[in-house]
């Protein structure tokens, strides 16, 4: 599959007006995202990519006091490990439990959940605010012999940890082809073959009961898809979402309480959130 990459160049080159861009852009289908030391590589496959919708959003984006400037191009399918290796992709440890790495790294710290992850095009390092709030969120939960569903999986980080901690049932949805196959690579390298990876949506779940969901996206489908999740959910059961800034809480608070979700908690970490609900 050939993909296009919008380099873009900004300034000034903040975290937050990156944050910013990488946040809009994965509403319209853009899928990774690569810091530089001008600005943010972004990638989408070539049949999510719209000229027009790139030239709409960023002629138009709510950044205060910057400029940039991008340019487009299609790029055929590349070592994605190797891009990776050269762009940043360090080992990250989280809550000093958990690492999560790659194959190439070496001299990995000896911790309780040793994670690889060869990303390739999917968004799931570990690096992300987000991915980083929901893997905290995950160890500090009691998930042995728990039915766990991972929604927007990547590359199954979240699915493969809940694995590890000793879930049951445990299925990781994507709707991405790049991010399905990448998934089902990550589940062998972490010999956690019980995980069922499927390709799709929401839409793919029916009337099975989930004790733990987890669902890292954005903001517009988590509010479409949130009463799917409920459907999914017992008394009892806790939905954990990210993916989505600290103002646009209230906005999954309400849709959450018109489905029989209570709040429960939530965690910020550079503006971007993570929430947990309970159905009652």
């Amino acid at each position: 599959m050939n993909y296009y990459e919008l380099k873009i160049v900004l300034s000034p080159n903040t975290e937050t007006n990156r944050d910013i861009l990488a946040a809009l852009l994965a509403e319209i289908g853009f899928e990774s995202f690569v810091e530089f030391e001008s600005g943010l590589d972004a990638y989408v496959s070539e049949k999510n990519y719209s000229e027009e919708a790139v030239s709409n959003l960023l002629n138009d984006l709510p950044l205060i006091d910057a400029e940039l400037e991008y340019t487009t191009s299609c790029i055929e399918t590349l070592d994605w490990n190797e891009e990776w290796e050269k762009n940043f992709f360090q080992p990250i440890i989280i809550d000093d439990k958990c690492v999560i790495h790659s194959s190439f790294h070496k001299d990995i710290p000896t911790l309780p959940y040793d994670i690889v992850i060869d990303p390739k095009m999917a968004f799931g390092t570990g690096h992300h605010e987000t991915t980083s709030l929901m893997v905290s969120y995950l160890l500090q939960l009691e998930i042995n012999n728990r039915s766990f569903l991972d929604m927007g999986c990547g590359t199954a980080v979240l699915a493969i940890l809940a694995k590890m901690c000793g879930s049951a049932r445990t299925l990781a949805i994507d709707n991405d082809e790049w991010a399905y196959q990448n998934s089902l690579e990550n589940v062998q390298l972490n010999h956690t073959e019980a995980i069922e990876v499927l390709l799709g949506d929401a839409g793919l779940l029916g009337k099975e009961k989930f004790d733990i969901i987890f669902a890292n996206i954005n903001r517009n489908i988590l509010l479409a898809d949130i009463h799917i999740y409920a459907s999914c959910m017992k008394r009892g059961s806790k939905l954990y979402m990210s993916g989505f800034y600290s103002e646009d809480l209230d906005l999954i608070c309400k849709e959450c309480k018109k489905n029989g979700l209570q709040f429960i908690d939530n965690k910020v970490k550079n503006n971007w959130t993570a929430a947990v609900f309970q159905f009652i």
